[in-house]
């Protein structure tokens, strides 16, 4: 299973005294170097942690693959067809939440969804869905024009004894789901040290986005450790 690092939070620090570092763009680099196999981020549009002008270096020196979380927005669209990373996954956004909240509801927004992955297809660019573990938004997915989606582990991360059960078991059918209807299928939200295991252990899932966790392991023991020992939990 591939490991897809999310640097936002390495921008979060970076932003809490609007200072230069620490600089995302080595964050990055270090995570490439210690086994990620790509570097996520979300730009958001209140520009609260990650800037254009990190986007635009993560471009030129990222040797894996650049995946850029967005709102599905017209400006948005704009800047993927300028930067043209290798992934665009289309999230919800909301002004005041501390982090995304849930996944994007693609069957109300589908006709919009459906015009913002055209645009970015015809240029190459391959889109994700980061959808909440719901079969109906799967099935969405796929008839929208994706090809892949990222099922939010969000839920199932806060979630204990049977509720958790649960949880893990949807994100299980709606990871089957999705291979079956021939999306590749990632994962992410809230996924730690502790509790990724039992994702890794669905064979669907070919990829985990995780950030947070990361982020905050390597305030004490640095960014290539943290990543290997996350990169070794994601091993079969």
């Amino acid at each position: 299973m591939r490991l897809a690092v999310n640097i936002d939070h390495i921008a979060t620090i970076r932003e809490a005294r609007k200072s230069r570092e620490p600089e995302p763009i080595a964050a990055a680099l270090l995570a490439e170097l210690a086994g990620a196999e790509g570097i996520t981020v979300h730009l958001r549009g209140d520009r609260r942690h990650i800037k254009d002008r990190d986007l635009d270096l993560l471009r030129q020196v990222i040797s894996t693959r650049l995946n850029v979380e967005m709102g599905a927005t017209v400006e948005m669209a704009k800047i993927a067809l300028q930067v043209r990373p290798d992934q665009v996954t289309l999230v919800p956004e909301r002004p005041q939440e501390l982090t995304t909240e849930g996944g994007l509801d693609v069957v109300l927004q589908a006709n919009a969804v459906k015009d913002f992955i055209r645009q970015i297809k015809d240029s190459g660019i391959r889109v994700s869905l980061f959808v909440d573990a719901d079969l109906d938004q799967v099935r969405k997915a796929k008839t929208v024009g994706a090809e892949a989606i990222e099922i939010n582990t969000g839920s199932y991360t806060t979630a204990i004894g049977a509720a958790r059960d649960d949880l893990l078991r949807r994100v299980a059918e709606a990871a089957s789901m999705g291979r079956r209807h021939g999306l590749e299928v990632l994962a992410g939200h809230g996924l730690n040290y502790i509790n990724v295991r039992p994702i890794v252990a669905i064979s669907e899932i070919a990829e985990l986005n995780i950030g947070h966790s990361i982020v905050a392991r390597a305030s004490l023991v640095g960014m290539g450790r943290a990543v290997r020992e996350m990169v070794a939990l994601l091993q079969p």
